[in-house]
């Protein structure tokens, strides 16, 4: 089940909203909610659910024996971090694994079937964090089983995002209050976030989808859908987040920004401070300094950084393509380490991020590291007119898909937070909040078309 679906939408969402509000006490809320997150689980993974419930339990027992300090914790907390990543491995990548393997060494090995969990990577890495943390003595393993359960697959951030440290809402769980402004407020950030989902992510994702079934040997055709996936990404990670956050406050839940602009960056070290936030600050928190941060020498510093993004790029998926697209960004983070790039300049330091972040979104994109380089080099060398090709952008630029472009290109800059100041006047903004849901469920009853980014994650 996601978020932009009409049964959401218009069954579970409600029921569990006004359920939770006639619950007598914080106990029976948590209850509800663990209930709902499974059940909201379960509608799309039901054999899944089981390996998402032992998952918890397994850290919650982990984490119980780390905390008790005994001289086997050392041995218990690696024992922790191995489960976890062993489950990526087996879930995640073991085809990969097993066809790369094949592919060096000349070899038949058989690839094993294994339907990918949604979610896996997100719940995940919540749970490891935890595990981390009370290891560090930085939280206090949680004795209510009830809680972490909670606090794992509640379902606002299960699926998608953004990754919830433990440390960031420990207190929430047991001790929240939620009142009618802010109901307001996370119903208004909701349906911000749906829009963008709805009305401007699935427009680019069509786009985008039809492009990538044709060769692209033309550098517009090219152009147009490096583009659209550059806002249609954007558009459906921050929308989901978006939701999220709007759905926490309305369960007295409060998380952490997951997005700030990151198109209006001038490096790519800012475009990775306003990108996929909690994403960037786990892997900062639990990979790059515990090997050294910048603490241990240049050299070393350069090594890190490389490892940690190398890691970004494996997180996302098990294709080259992901690896290439960490390296990538990775390489650049270096160069900008050790100033070989020019960025006084605002104007070219902003054209040079948005260059390097558009080429790296077609290697994200690509189904192949051949088809990348294709369409990276189409873009600019492709000058030969492909009439067929001009056709079809006729066909896509539609006037409907061209102002959802337009409206891609004014939302991703900060110009939207005026537009979001003039709304702060009550009146103004729930017409605009109601208007926006009207075209919402118009949009999701006369249109079929509402892909799901996640799968590949």
């Amino acid at each position: 089940m996601v978020f932009s679906s009409c049964i959401f939408l218009f069954f579970l969402l409600p029921f569990v909203y006004f359920a939770y509000w006639i619950c007598p006490n914080l106990k029976i809320k948590n209850a509800l909610l663990i209930l709902a997150s499974l059940f909201f689980y379960a509608f799309g993974e039901p054999i899944y659910i089981f390996l998402m419930i032992g998952s918890i339990l397994v850290n919650y027992v982990l984490a119980r024996l780390i905390a008790a300090k005994q001289q086997w914790a050392c041995g218990i907390f690696a024992l922790t971090v191995l489960y976890n990543i062993g489950l990526l491995v087996v879930f995640k990548y073991s085809g990969f694994l097993a066809e790369t393997i094949g592919k060096i060494f000349g070899i038949q090995i058989p690839i094993p079937e294994i339907v990918l969990p949604i979610g896996i990577s997100f719940y995940t890495f919540q749970a490891l964090s935890y595990c981390i943390d009370v290891y560090r003595d930085r939280t206090i393993a949680q004795k209510n089983v009830w809680n972490l359960m909670l606090y794992i697959s509640f379902f606002p951030q299960l699926i998608a995002g953004p990754i919830v440290k433990y440390h960031d809402i420990e207190k929430q769980l047991s001790s929240r209050h939620i009142t009618i402004e802010d109901t307001a407020v996370g119903i208004q950030r909701f349906l911000c976030g749906l829009g963008k989902k709805l009305l401007i992510a699935n427009a680019m994702a069509y786009i985008v989808d039809t492009l990538y079934t044709t060769q692209m040997d033309f550098i517009l055709t090219a152009w147009l859908a490096a583009i659209c996936y550059l806002f249609q990404i954007y558009f459906d990670f921050s929308g989901y987040s978006d939701m999220a956050i709007g759905l926490g406050r309305m369960f007295g839940f409060t998380f952490l920004e997951n997005f700030n602009y990151p198109y209006i960056a001038g490096s790519i070290q800012e475009f990775w401070r306003r990108w996929h936030i909690s994403l960037s600050t786990w892997f900062k928190e639990y990979l790059y300094i515990p090997l050294g941060g910048n603490r241990k020498g240049e050299a070393r510093t350069i090594f890190n950084k490389l490892i940690v993004f190398m890691a970004t790029g494996i997180w996302h998926g098990a294709n080259l393509t992901f690896l290439v697209w960490g390296l990538f960004h990775g390489l650049f983070i270096t160069l900008e380490y050790k100033k070989w790039i020019p960025l006084k300049n605002k104007v070219f330091s902003h054209i040079y991020t948005m260059l390097i972040v558009i080429c790296g979104f077609v290697i994200f994109r690509a189904n192949t590291i051949k088809q990348a380089g294709h369409l990276l080099l189409t873009m600019f060398t492709g000058f030969q007119i492909v009439s067929g090709e001009w056709v079809l952008i006729a066909k896509l630029l539609t006037p409907y898909n061209t102002l959802c472009l337009f409206a891609a290109v004014v939302l991703s800059a900060p110009v939207s937070v005026k537009i979001k100041e003039r709304l702060k006047i009550p009146v103004v903004s729930y017409a605009a909040s109601i208007l926006l849901l009207v075209i919402c469920v118009m949009n999701l009853a006369t249109s079929s078309y509402n892909p799901f980014i996640y799968f590949r994650f």
